[in-house]
Order: C-alpha cells, then structure tokens, then sequence
C-alpha cells in the first residue's frame, strides 16, 4: 500500500514490527475472514470509516473500492448509509474527503 500519511509512515518507521503483525491481522481477516468478494469488503470498511470519523481510512478505502470495482454509486451509498445511523454531520466530514479525492488527480 502507498504511504498517503507521513505520520502512518513514521510509525511504520518507528515501530516495523508491529506495523508488519497488524498488516498481516487485517490482511487475514479481509482475506479469510468470511465469504464476503473483495468490493463489498472495501465498502463496508468505507462504512466504518466514516462512521468513526477516520478521515485517512475514508480515504484509503475509496481508494481501495474503486481498485476493486466499485461504482461511484456504491461509493456514494456506502457513505449515504453513515446518515441514519450516524447523523449527517459525521457523512459530511466523509464527503468532504469523497469530494477532494474526486477533484484531485490520482
């Protein structure tokens, strides 16, 4: 995964070992977690991302949807879902970072 956070790689810097064995957790868990494709994993992260207020993992999981397939339809209803449950205050900060990634070159 690209380093999009200098403070994310100055942890992996500080710390390679724990960095490497939390890597390894999350790489299990998406991968042989459960039988859920690869798209819908990417989204429902997007989800908890948002709902936690998490604006790097916001970004890092749009990211990571769109390589997996995802439309800008679901990306959107991913983080439409935050609403109801959330409120629209904690979509907006989502959606802000949906609309920078949007306008900015990749």
């Amino acid at each position: 995964m690209e380093d999009r956070y200098q403070m994310f790689s100055e942890f992996k810097d500080q710390y390679p070992e724990v960095y490497e064995k939390t890597e390894a957790l999350g790489e299990f868990i998406h991968q042989q977690g459960g039988p859920l494709e690869d798209k819908t994993r990417w989204l429902i992260k997007l989800g908890i991302s948002a709902a936690t207020r998490h604006q790097n993992a916001v970004g890092t999981h749009i990211a990571r949807a769109r390589e997996a397939g995802a439309t800008e339809e679901e990306i959107m209803h991913a983080l439409l879902l935050v609403i109801p449950t959330c409120g629209f205050p904690t979509f907006t900060e989502a959606y802000r970072v949906y609309k920078k990634m949007e306008s900015s070159p990749s």
